[in-house]
């Protein structure tokens, strides 16, 4: 190609990219500054002189309508829910064992006895979820305490959403399980390695 075609063209080019700077630079600025309130400013359209506007009565956000109690709340009629409001399936736990190694793994300890991290460095033991008292509680109990806090625990309602509380709860109901199952329950492999352990 030589120098005298392609200068013309590259010309072109330049001139078409400036015209299209130019207008979209024009549409932009129309936008920009076009009449509109800002968050909390002062008004003289409404009476109570707030351009914000109150949100209408009974509104709710959407997604947060929240109508299955047991799902939100972890109770029925009052009391801690018994089961589970989905079932649980192996990546719900698996869900479960990640979010608990990440949230609940510093103070109760991988295995769930109390003995985290938080813990071996001095700070107070919470209580194991292999003691009788929390083997006996329901699994809306673990997600109530989850989301509402109990005792030094704050609540994690805001960092761990509803159905991750409840793969927690599953996933503890696996640790408690694990230290109690019978030799039965497990796979034929394991059975063998736990006897070479012996």
């Amino acid at each position: 190609m030589s120098p005298r075609t392609t200068k013309p063209t590259a010309l072109r080019l330049f001139a078409t990219l400036l015209l299209l700077l130019a207008a979209g630079e024009g549409c932009r600025l129309d936008m920009h500054d076009a009449p509109k309130y800002e968050p909390l400013e002062q008004s003289d359209f409404f009476a109570d002189r707030q351009a914000s506007r109150p949100l209408v009565q009974g509104t709710v956000a959407r997604g947060y309508l929240r109508q299955d109690k047991l799902l939100y709340t972890g109770k029925i009629d009052g009391d801690f829910a018994p089961l589970f409001p989905f079932p649980i399936t192996e990546e719900i736990l698996l869900r479960g064992q990640e979010r608990y190694n990440i949230y609940c793994s510093p103070c109760h300890g991988r295995t769930g006895n109390g003995r985290g991290m938080i813990v071996q460095r001095g700070l107070k033991q919470p209580e194991s979820y292999h003691s009788q008292r929390l083997l006996e509680m329901p699994p809306g109990y673990y997600y109530d305490v989850i989301t509402n806090g109990f005792g030094v625990m704050y609540s994690y309602a805001s960092r761990i959403k509803p159905e991750e509380r409840w793969a927690i709860a599953a996933y503890i109901r696996a640790l408690q399980y694990s230290q109690a199952a019978p030799l039965e329950d497990l796979p034929q492999e394991d059975r063998q390695r736990l006897r070479e352990l012996q």
